[in-house]
């Protein structure tokens, strides 16, 4: 298993940007020719990779028939084979985005490439090629001084803290498609996408991180699902009940639904659930695996262990389901909720 946490990046060896605008609107695209000077950021440009990753959820490249179809992976790969190549494929790779920046609310951008040697991953070395765009620009003053005074000048330009979108690309794993980890901070609707799947064309890697998190997420879809009968009660037990099993080591999924749903009838249910909903997103949950703490705490469970009351009241449920009951009041023709506790906090 790869532990991203273990990660410390090497010397930048290169390092070129290029322009890429919005098709649609006619921007145009410029393309460097040379490599960037660079020795006045590396620093900058290391700290701006290592605080913008969550290198937890990992992908890989992929293409529906053969890995090769996919060019991001045949110009990266060009790269690692023979870093010459640098500012070549890069172009390729600033062009190839050009073509997929027709969706009107893609932003233009500096299209950045940094190429790491001897980066240290869970221990041994391997090469590294960051890309990264800068579509939102900050404002900023230069202050600099003119004989007996100073003069203010209003500029824009990069933030140096915060990436927009961006992909860091590891020399490993190479036949299934190289590890990539991604950051994607701008787009909302439509446009969202673009960047994963119409450019890059990646999928999450199959491993413990994505297992845990398919498993808890395919749980959602079928608690979500299935009739209110008394209330919210039993779905957030449900969900409660799933996540507790998921932080154990380890789960076995015809175990995990025993646990979960108690039910014969429910768990049986679930595993025909589990075969379409497979089919439908083109994943594969695995019978036995080891678990991932960290997947569990960014899928978490939503909103389904909370009860919300008209606009008054809400009830989160995060165990003890057998001290609150549901009932319906004649008199006053509403449904209530009792809850016992020993200690008012």
């Amino acid at each position: 298993m790869i532990n991203m946490n273990n990660l410390a990046l090497g010397k930048l060896d290169k390092f070129v940007v290029h322009f890429v605008g919005n098709k649609t609107n006619g921007d145009g695209a410029r393309f460097s020719n040379e490599i960037t000077p660079f020795e006045n950021i590396e620093t900058d440009i290391k700290n701006l990779l290592n605080t913008n990753f969550k290198l937890d959820e990992l992908y890989s490249f992929y293409f529906i028939h053969q890995l090769e179809l996919n060019p991001m992976f045949q110009f990266v790969n060009s790269i690692f084979e023979n870093k010459k190549e640098f500012v070549e494929q890069s172009q390729n790779i600033a062009r190839y985005l050009y073509e997929h920046s027709i969706h009107p609310q893609i932003k233009s951008g500096e299209l950045c490439f940094s190429y790491f040697d001897n980066c240290e991953l869970n221990g041994e070395k391997v090469s590294c090629i960051s890309i990264f765009k800068s579509e939102n620009k900050d404002t900023f003053l230069k202050i600099k001084a003119q004989g007996e005074a100073f003069e203010i000048e209003r500029e824009s330009g990069m933030n140096i803290n915060k990436l927009d979108k961006g992909c860091l690309i590891f020399n490993i794993e190479k036949e299934n498609g190289y590890v990539v980890a991604i950051v994607d901070n701008t787009n909302k609707g439509a446009e969202a996408k673009y960047w994963t799947d119409d450019f890059l064309h990646v999928r999450p890697r199959k491993d413990n991180f994505n297992q845990t998190q398919n498993l808890l997420s395919l749980c959602k879809s079928f608690v979500s699902q299935l009739p209110a009968e008394n209330g919210k009660i039993e779905k957030a037990t449900y969900m409660n009940r799933s996540v507790a099993a998921l932080k154990e080591e380890s789960v076995n999924v015809d175990t995990f639904a025993e646990q979960v749903f108690a039910s014969p009838e429910l768990v049986s249910e679930f595993k025909q659930y589990k075969e379409i909903y497979q089919k439908e997103r083109d994943i594969e949950i695995d019978d036995h695996f080891t678990t991932a703490s960290n997947a569990i705490k960014r899928k978490a469970t939503g909103t389904m262990t909370t009860i919300k009351l008209d606009k008054n009241f809400d009830i989160n449920i995060h165990g003890g389901e057998q001290y609150i009951e549901r009932g319906y009041d004649e008199e006053r023709g509403m449904y209530y909720y009792q809850l016992f506790f020993r200690e008012e906090r």
